[in-house]
Parts: C-alpha cells; structure tokens; sequence
C-alpha cells in the first residue's frame, strides 16, 4: 500500500484490492443539536412518568443562552418543562461561564399544543392496543453485523466513534481530565476487506477527536492525554499500527463550544443515533417521540430484528425495512436483505420476520 504523510496523519493513495475506507462520527453530550435531543428526550421521559398514556412529539432548538421547545403534547398532569430543560444543561456539564454557558441564565421559550384530533381520531382513540395504528407514515430501517463481535452487532467504525465521546464525558466527570468542556465530536475510518459476501475490518485507519476545553491548557498537553486516556484506551490494540493517523483538535483552539458557538436542533444526528452511515435511514428522527411514532418504535424493532437473524446464526449481516400509514397497525411493507451472507434463502429469511411484526 503506497501512503503520503502529511504532518501527524497519512493519506492512503493506493488500496489493496476489494480493501476500502468507511468512516463514521459521533458527538458528546454537549455537542448542540445532542443537548437538544436529550432535552426532547428528557421531556418525553417526564411526560410518560406522570401519564403513561402521554402522546409526545417535541422538538427543541437553541442558540446561546436562547432555548425553545415546541411540537404537540398531549398528557393529564403538567410537567414543569423550563426545569426540565435546566436540570439537562446543568447535567451536561454547562453550569457557569467558566464552562461556557451558565444553566441559571438561559431563556426557555414553550410552544407547545395538543396533539391535532384528527391525528389521535387515527390512531388510538375507540382502539385496543393492539388496534392502535401508527403515528404518521414513514420508513423504518433496522440494521445488525458481527463483522467484529456477536454481542453488539454494531458496525466497528460507529462503536468505536460513539465510545470515544463516552470516554471523553468520563474523563470529564470524574474530573481525570477536568479541563474537558462538554462539546466534543470524534471520527473513525476503518479499513475494511471484502471476503467473498462478507467485510471484515482490518485495521483503524484514523482517529479524529475535536474536544472542547479550558483556555488553560496547551495543544500538545491536550493531545497527549486525549490519545493516552480516550483513544488508547477505547480502541483495541490489534486495530492499530503504524500508519494509523491520531488527528486531536486540528484546529488547535476550541474553548468556545455548545450553542454559543453553534445552533442546536433535535433530530440533526439522526445518523449518529442509528449505525454511523452504514444503513439507510428513513429520516425520522428518534428524540421526543412516544411509541406511536412509528420513526421510533418501529426503527427499534427493526434493530431487534435485524440482531434476532444474525444471532441465529441466519446471516452475518442484514437490513431490515419496514413502511407505515397513519393509522395503521401493520406494516405496508417488510424488507429483508443479507447482502449475500444468508444461510437460508430470502424467503425463509423475511418469513419469520413478518411473524414476529
């Protein structure tokens, strides 16, 4: 393999025949559009806790210290929704202005109405629960590999990403590398080899993690421990060598993160939220919504689905789609594809899947 060196990293010219690059990303807690969604989240938690029948779809948006829920909730008890949205920055970690934003002073405007009747006429009212029809229409795709495990079937490249910024929120909180701020974002590619139907990952690549932080501290301190204590802890040694690239903050400086350098929106990391770029995606996004949205519900069990064949042993790796009308308890359609990999035809394959939905 012919590689350029540029600095810290390598730029691979030549590839290995049926070898390719597949990358995925992820985001910390603090990261924008990420708070929003645990806000829409944390909304949708409090509701079902006080009314397990809630109807929720919240959305959230916010820019600086200016945050703003909206969408349709219908539920029996009120929820103190301006708490609700404090407690999740402060917990974030943004609990002053050394740290960026300060949980006490940000402004929370509620734009909130009942869900529509028609809609609810639909779906649920005069029905039994197994009558009960989906929230809207839409496609639904759930995914499962053991390209690298049998136990999270997860794509390598979206686990390894999704990990880093759960180790750089360890870090943080339990103050080992307390100049960590809460906005964070990692990187990882993958190279993979293709083995007749199936890809098996061969080594990583490269690593790339953007980590907000205290003014204090300096670029090369900074990447040293980030590489020691996150990178080096969370990925598997036999996936490094020589020519990985560790890429730590390029842009050097990054103290001024969360929605004060950036808007934040729910529903924005969708793919982060799902398998890192490797599966299709219908568009809905997960955050905010009881289980009549079909965007969620449906896409979790999909997942259930998709593990269910591969730890049969039916596949190594399968997508699973179904497609929703509001109001409908069953599936349009249901589609199953092993990209090759199945032990048993595809009709035997998507047979027992629409059994089990």
């Amino acid at each position: 393999m012919n590689s350029k060196k540029y600095e810290n990293y390598y730029v691979e010219e030549v590839l290995p025949k049926d070898h390719f690059l597949f990358a995925s990303e992820s985001v910390g807690e603090g990261h924008p559009d990420k708070l929003c969604d645990q806000i829409s989240d944390a909304i949708l938690d409090a509701c079902l806790r006080v009314d397990p029948n809630a109807k929720v779809a919240c959305e959230s948006v916010a820019k600086g210290t200016q945050f703003m829920i909206l969408g349709e909730i219908t539920l029996n008890k009120p929820v103190n929704y301006e708490g609700i949205v404090k407690n999740l920055v402060k917990d974030a970690g943004f609990t002053g202005k050394d740290k960026g934003l300060d949980y006490r002073n940000i402004d929370v405007g509620i734009v909130i109405e009942r869900q529509a009747p028609e809609i609810a006429n639909a779906v649920f009212v005069k029905k039994s629960e197994e009558e009960q029809g989906a929230g809207d229409q839409g496609l639904m795709f759930g995914y499962a590999t053991n390209e690298w495990d049998n136990v999270t079937l997860m794509p390598l490249t979206h686990y390894l990403a999704s990990r880093l910024c759960e180790k750089l929120s360890e870090l943080r909180r339990s103050k080992e590398l307390a100049w960590l701020r809460p906005d964070c974002k990692s990187q990882v590619t993958v190279e993979y080899k293709r083995d007749g139907s199936k890809i098996v990952p061969l080594r990583v690549h490269s690593i790339l993690i953007s980590t907000q932080h205290d003014p204090g501290i300096d670029i090369d301190t900074l990447r040293r421990e980030v590489t020691e204590k996150a990178i080096k802890t969370v990925i598997p040694e036999k996936y490094l060598d020589e020519r990985t690239s560790f890429l730590v903050n390029p842009s050097k400086s990054f103290v001024v993160g969360g929605t004060v350098a950036d808007a934040g929106l729910t529903g924005r990391k969708i793919i982060v939220d799902t398998y890192g770029g490797w599966a299709p995606h219908g568009g809905g996004a997960f955050s905010g919504k009881d289980p009549s949205k079909v965007d969620r519900s449906a896409a979790y069990y999909c997942r259930y689905v998709a593990k269910s064949l591969v730890h049969a042993g039916l596949c190594d790796r399968v997508l699973v789609q179904v497609s929703y009308a509001i109001g409908m308890a069953d599936p349009l359609s249901i589609y199953v594809d092993s990209y090759g990999t199945g032990t048993v035809s595809y009709t035997h394959l998507t047979l027992p899947t629409i059994y089990s939905v």
